[in-house]
């Protein structure tokens, strides 16, 4: 098994977190515009795709609008 070190670049974790975030915050918003427009949010558990309606519903049935 191939060890992989241990990082201690406090620079390189404090820009890399700043992406994250930037990143999540990206989504968030992206999820909110969706939601806006009445487009569900779609997912997979345990290899189903699920799609949660603006409404808070979750569904396994393609909504309409993404037909």
């Amino acid at each position: 098994m191939k060890e992989i070190k241990k990082i201690t670049d406090k620079e390189w974790l404090a820009s890399d977190l700043e992406v994250i975030t930037i990143g999540n915050e990206a989504v968030r918003k992206a999820k909110e515009e969706n939601r806006k427009h009445g487009l569900p949010e779609v997912f997979v558990k345990a290899g189903k795709l699920y799609y949660l309606m603006p409404n808070g519903e979750v569904t396994d049935v393609r909504p309409e609008i993404l037909k």
